[in-house]
């Protein structure tokens, strides 16, 4: 676990012959991850690494001659977030060129690099005097908690202006609203970006595409009025300006009742006439867009069942291609103004790694961060459809333990994916190896409500949690046992997030499991609504709790119906998660400890929803194989 790396963050030097990007590694010796900026030619040249800190450098730009890198960096003595600056031929250290106290969130670099627009949160204390202890949080806002972030005061993101000649950063916008994204036009006189208004942008999830004038007291202009979700910052994606400067391509989902089960589809905003349009992959999640030098054609990651591959998209005819194929992940793109085009992509046996796309969607590798792996036995990756009860067709992924024999059963784990509207895919898992390592096989079940297949298959689950998508994965595992591979007197099941839900659903369903994991799950919707951050949520889908009590009682059921649960389960959570507060996994330990079934409550200090410390996370995995091991596995 502590080897693996993690390679992200492609951008394209301006000579189009090499490429930056940063490489996360787990400091064992300290317990943190930290990241480093590296360098890879087109040539084939070895990668070279650019800086070795203790500290993480990430979200590199190139400056306009190609001698220079931005980027974001934790390095100063405050261990505060700004953009650094380095020379990339033998010109001295890296350097900081912003000193805002808070930090900085995002930035862009103009064209001519003579300018930085920054995202930067409001100060907590504007004249800079902290007081012995902390004042008392006060919010009126509609959501006033968020994982990572905190407590939600009144204070906001903001787009600011840097001559990085000289001066301090200027305010571009202002007002009671967030604002992300920023990405300035190919002649550097604008800023396109992403904000929530209207009366309680909390209320809604109605994003918008908007542009200011990149200068102090530009006039700001809103570009989309799609009712729908224009570029929800959650979709790692921005604003892509046309090199024509003609065009923005971005993401767009219908939102609104729907929230996240509609799919982050491509759109395309003419500048000239306002039209926004869809130009191709109706009904599919997209993300990443970006513009091939013609400004016709755009690069953009596109999810298929168990995968993501790169598209080549004609915004005029419609016309798709294909860049990249088969069972692989790829959730990084990069696109050189000569029209190379590299991808950030994982497959089952391998972390991701970057690849320079050749015609035919022929790849050749540019990274080899993960090579070591090549001298360890890792378990393949098996492809599975079955029907659910009611004969809808599921997908999933099996794996079975190293040293399986054909015609053996074995102890097998369900796992369950987060989201809910996300997917297992063809990429490199490496709890499933462990597992596999362990003497366990893996089922990995994409039930519905899971993405990669259209709307109407995410939405299946809408309001009805725990009954579809129970019915599926339990088809799983009656499949994977007429295969022959699961032994149906040792099974387990678990999952994270959405998956942990699951889990105290599928316990609450049925009694054949031996073992489960629920990890950051929820499932008294009661209690959960006002103490995470998905209130606009809950009331899309389910209402309020005095309005529609029947329908929280519905998704509540694990809990309310507690005493059905005889599995033995390990309950986790993360003690400062806003997104899936420990609350969930506190209430069903208690219930089950309360009854007497064997039950265990491991709580990750400071921690949010995504486990960020090496140890821990080696922690969480080593439990899940421990408590396992004790239900499933042979006595001696």
């Amino acid at each position: 676990m502590n080897r693996l790396q993690n390679v992200s963050d492609p951008v394209f030097a301006p000579d189009g012959k090499h490429l930056a990007y940063s490489v996360e590694t787990a400091d064992a010796g300290r317990d943190v991850f930290s990241s480093d900026l590296w360098t890879v030619a087109l040539d084939g040249t070895p990668p070279r690494r650019l800086t070795a800190t203790p500290h993480s450098e990430w979200q590199p730009v190139y400056a306009p001659d190609g001698h220079a890198l931005y980027f974001l960096s934790d390095a100063g003595e405050d261990g505060i977030t700004q953009v650094w600056r380095m020379t990339l031929h033998g010109g001295g250290p890296a350097l900081a060129v912003t000193r805002v106290p808070q930090g900085v969130d995002d930035y862009a670099l103009s064209p001519d690099g003579r300018h930085l627009a920054l995202i930067v949160r409001d100060a907590e204390y504007p004249d800079g005097k902290r007081p012995p202890n902390p004042k008392p949080f006060v919010s009126t806002r509609f959501q006033f908690m968020e994982d990572v972030t905190g407590y939600l005061d009144e204070r906001r993101l903001h787009l600011y202006l840097l001559d990085l000649a000289g001066g301090e950063p200027v305010a571009l916008t202002r007002g009671p609203y967030d604002h992300y994204l920023p990405a300035f036009s190919p002649d550097g006189t604008r800023i396109a970006y992403v904000s929530k208004r209207g009366k309680d942008p909390d209320r809604h999830s109605n994003w918008d595409l908007f542009m200011v004038e990149a200068v102090a007291g530009g006039a700001e202009t809103q570009l989309t009025r799609y009712p729908g979700s224009d570029l929800d910052p959650y979709w790692e994606t921005r604003p892509a300006w046309s090199p024509d400067g003609r065009r923005i391509a971005y993401v767009r989902s219908e939102a609104g009742q729907w929230i996240y089960y509609a799919p982050w589809q491509l759109a395309v905003l003419e500048l000239d006439t306002g039209r926004e349009y869809p130009p191709a992959l109706a009904d599919r999640f997209s993300i990443k867009p970006q513009w091939l030098p013609d400004s016709r054609h755009l690069a953009v990651l596109v999810e298929a069942p168990q995968a993501m591959h790169a598209v080549k998209v004609d915004v005029g005819s419609g016309k798709t291609t294909m860049l990249t194929r088969g069972g692989r992940y790829d959730y990084g793109l990069a696109v050189s103004r000569q029209g190379e085009v590299v991808v950030n992509g994982s497959t089952p046996l391998r972390p991701f790694e970057l690849s320079r796309v050749r015609a035919g969607g022929r790849l050749t590798a540019l990274t080899a961060h993960n090579a070591w792996l090549s001298a360890l036995t890792l378990a393949p990756v098996e492809d599975i459809r079955f029907r659910s009860a009611d004969g809808t067709e599921i997908d999933g992924l099996l794996l079975k333990p190293l040293d399986a024999v054909p015609g053996r059963r074995y102890p097998t784990i369900l796992r369950l994916h987060g989201g809910p509207v996300y997917q297992f895919s063809r990429e490199f898992m490496a709890d499933w190896q462990a597992y596999a390592a362990a003497g366990f096989a893996v089922l990995a079940v994409n039930p519905r409500g899971s993405s990669g297949r259209g709307f109407e298959f995410a939405k299946a689950i809408y309001a009805d949690w725990g009954n579809r998508d129970v019915q599926d994965v339990l088809a799983g595992v009656d499949h994977a046992v007429a295969l022959g591979v699961a032994d149906p007197q040792r099974l387990g099941v678990g999952g994270w997030s959405y998956g942990g839900i699951l889990t105290n659903y599928v316990i609450a369903a049925d009694a054949r499991f031996q073992a489960a994991v629920s990890g950051a799950g929820a499932t008294n919707t009661f209690a959960s609504y006002g103490f995470d951050q998905y209130t606009r949520e809950y009331e899309a889908e389910l209402g309020t709790p005095w309005d529609n009590p029947d329908a929280y009682a519905r998704v509540s059921r694990p809990f309310l119906q507690a005493g059905r649960i005889a599995t033995p389960t390990l309950f986790q959570c993360a003690e400062r998660d806003f997104n899936v507060p420990c609350l969930g996994a506190m209430q069903m330990y208690q219930a089950l400890r309360s009854r007497g079934v064997p039950t265990q409550l491991v709580v990750y200090p400071g921690q949010y929803h995504g486990l960020s410390v090496p140890s821990y996370l080696v922690d969480r995995l080593q439990r899940h194989i421990d408590w396992y091991s004790r239900y499933l596995m042979p006595r001696n």
